[in-house]
């Protein structure tokens, strides 16, 4: 099993910037992916970004890309999103997720947390 615990969302103005991070306990060499996802008030949840692990490649959401960057802290096993130039369709739980597959698909991550709330007030 892998933990994760999220931590930094709140409240923001438009155009303004907030840093999530997740940090992974645990069994914590089964994943080899992390990510970020969001889910909106009547929405599905959806892709945000991710990041291999160990490569360090990433991918974006094109709604996020450009103002979003996703990092790493490999040896605090703790996920980072730097969210800049934020809207108010932005606002969202923002979920951290780890799986053993590099992708954007939901079903790709086998852990979850329990997510953060962001919220941007226009």
């Amino acid at each position: 099993q892998v933990q994760l615990v999220e931590s930094g969302g709140g409240l923001v103005h438009t155009g303004g910037s907030l840093t999530v991070s997740c940090a992974a306990s645990g069994r914590t060499f089964n994943a080899n992916t992390m990510g970020w996802f969001r889910q909106a008030p009547g929405k599905e949840r959806e892709f945000v970004s991710a990041i291999h692990w160990s490569a360090g490649a990433t991918l974006y959401a094109d709604s996020v890309r450009g103002r979003f960057i996703i990092s790493r802290d490999k040896a605090k096993f703790t996920l980072y999103l730097q969210m800049s130039s934020l809207k108010p369709e932005d606002m969202a739980v923002y979920y951290c997720a780890a799986g053993g597959r590099f992708g954007t698909r939901r079903d790709l991550y086998d852990y979850w947390g329990q997510g953060t709330q962001v919220t941007v007030s226009s």
